[in-house]
C-alpha cells in the first residue's frame, strides 16, 4: 500500500473530512429512508452506489463531466462514510436500483465494471484491434471481460500474480504475459504481427508497465491510463 494517495489529508473541499475515513467506494445496499423529496425510490429496494462526489458547479461538471470535477472525490475515499460503514447517506442521483436476478455482490462490483466500460468506450478500439491489457487486478479483469463482450479478438494481459493471471486467463485474456519472465514489449510485437498492439490499457499504474506500454503499441496507437498512480509518471516524449 503506497498510503493516502487519494484520500484527503486536508479537509476535503466539498464533504470538509479527512483521514481517518471509513473506506469502501464500491458497495451496494438497502435503501432504509429516503429525503422528503424523493419519490421514485422505495424503502426496502436493493440499489448500488455511484460514488462520485461532486460541486455540480465547475466547468467540468457544467459539460456533464462530472467525473472530472475541479473538486471530485469519492463516497468512501473523501468522506460521507463508506462501504464499510453500517449506515451511509448519499444523494438520490447516487444510488440505481439492481434487479431482482442480481446479486447484491454482484452490485457491489457494478462499480469497477462501469470503470472498465467507460474506459473502453471512450478509447478509439474497432473491429479487428488487438488490445494489451497491463495490471490483472480488479480493473485489468473487468477491461478484459468489457473487450471480450466487444468482441475483441486478441487480448494479451501482463500480469506478475500467479493468481490473477490465472483469472486473466478464465475471463478472456487470449495471452497471459508476465513481465518478470517475458519480454513484453518483443512478445507483443510478435503476436501482433510485428506492428504492436492497436490500443493498450494501463491498469497498474507502475513506470515499467507504462514503458513497455508505449513501446509495445503501434505507431498513432492508444494508452488508455485507468490507474491510480502512487508516484508521479515519467513520460520521455522523444519515445513517442
Amino acid at each position: 500500500m503506497g498510503g493516502a494517495n487519494i484520500i484527503p489529508t486536508t479537509p476535503h473541499p466539498i464533504t470538509k473530512e479527512k483521514i481517518p475515513l471509513t473506506l469502501g467506494h464500491e458497495f451496494s445496499g438497502v435503501i432504509e429512508e429516503v429525503g422528503d423529496d424523493v419519490k421514485d425510490i422505495q424503502i426496502g429496494q436493493r440499489v448500488s452506489v455511484q460514488p462520485i462526489i461532486y460541486d455540480g458547479t465547475c466547468g467540468a461538471c457544467k459539460d456533464g463531466l462530472i467525473n472530472c470535477c475541479d473538486n471530485n472525490g469519492f463516497v468512501g475515499l473523501s468522506g460521507w462514510g463508506g462501504g464499510l460503514s453500517e449506515h451511509v447517506v448519499v444523494p438520490r442521483t447516487a444510488v440505481y436500483e439492481i434487479p431482482e436476478p442480481v446479486s447484491m455482490k454482484v452490485g457491489a462490483l457494478i462499480e469497477p465494471l462501469a470503470v472498465a466500460w467507460h474506459s473502453v468506450n471512450i478509447s478509439p478500439l474497432k473491429k479487428g484491434d488487438k488490445v494489451l491489457v497491463l495490471g490483472g487486478g480488479p480493473i485489468g479483469l473487468a477491461v478484459i471481460q468489457c473487450l471480450k463482450a466487444k468482441g475483441v479478438e486478441t487480448i494479451i494481459a501482463s500480469e506478475v500474480a500467479t493468481g490473477r493471471k490465472e483469472f486473466a486467463k478464465q475471463l478472456g485474456a487470449h495471452y497471459v504475459l508476465d513481465p518478470t519472465q517475458d519480454d513484453i514489449v518483443a512478445r507483443v510485437r510478435e503476436i501482433c504481427g510485428g506492428v504492436g498492439a492497436d490500443v493498450a490499457f494501463d491498469a497498474a499504474g507502475v513506470q515499467a508497465g507504462l514503458n513497455q506500454a508505449l513501446k509495445a503499441i503501434r505507431a498513432q496507437g492508444t494508452l488508455v491510463n485507468i490507474a491510480v498512480w502512487e508516484k508521479p509518471a515519467q513520460l520521455q516524449m522523444n519515445d513517442l
